[in-house]
């Protein structure tokens, strides 16, 4: 009963599928908006819609990858060897590995919001008494995620079994070092 618990997570899992979708519609609509007000928008606001665009991709990418990944791990396996369509990533997953792929998802996504208040930075200032805190803050949380994940990346390979850190080609040897 414990083992077949697992399945209970299956919903979440399609419930992110329909966010994926949510996300799918919502970057059609930014993607007619660039196309039919590509006319009247100058270089900021054409930028502005385009790193909107990426933003959405980032976070559909993220959600693909806890999707499949989290299913993979938690669930049940997915069955995709000698597919041809078997994400590269997938071979190799595991918890850790899922969170540290997360984490720099997070510093993509985090990064192009950064982008876009730094570009907004003008407008901002005219319209809002505390900008600066805002783009403060912003920064100081962005580079908390990019702590978070280093940190991440760093617990997982410290939990790895050991490796020599100068690893040969296959079929070639080992450099040695001499002893002086």
């Amino acid at each position: 009963m414990i083992f077949l618990s697992r399945w209970l997570q299956a919903p979440l899992y399609i419930g992110l599928i329909v966010a994926q979708g949510a996300y799918v519609w919502q970057f059609m609509l930014e993607l007619w908006h660039l196309i039919t007000k590509i006319g009247s928008l100058n270089e900021s606001e054409i930028m502005l819609i385009v790193l909107g665009l990426v933003d959405v991709v980032m976070i559909a990418n993220l959600l693909i990858m806890v999707i499949i990944g989290g299913y993979e791990t938690f669930v049940s396996r997915i069955r995709l060897e000698d597919h041809p369509d078997q994400p590269e990533w997938l071979s190799h997953v595991n918890a850790n590995v899922l969170k540290v792929k997360l984490a720099m998802a997070i510093i993509g996504i985090s990064s192009i919001h950064l982008l876009r208040t730094f570009i907004q930075a003008q407008s901002l200032y005219a319209t809002t008494p505390h900008a600066g805190q805002i783009i403060l803050w912003q920064t100081v949380i962005h580079l908390a995620f990019i702590i978070s994940a280093v940190a991440l990346a760093w617990i997982d390979k410290a939990g790895r079994p050991g490796k020599a850190s100068v690893t040969a080609a296959p079929g070639r040897r080992s450099p040695q070092r001499s002893v002086a």
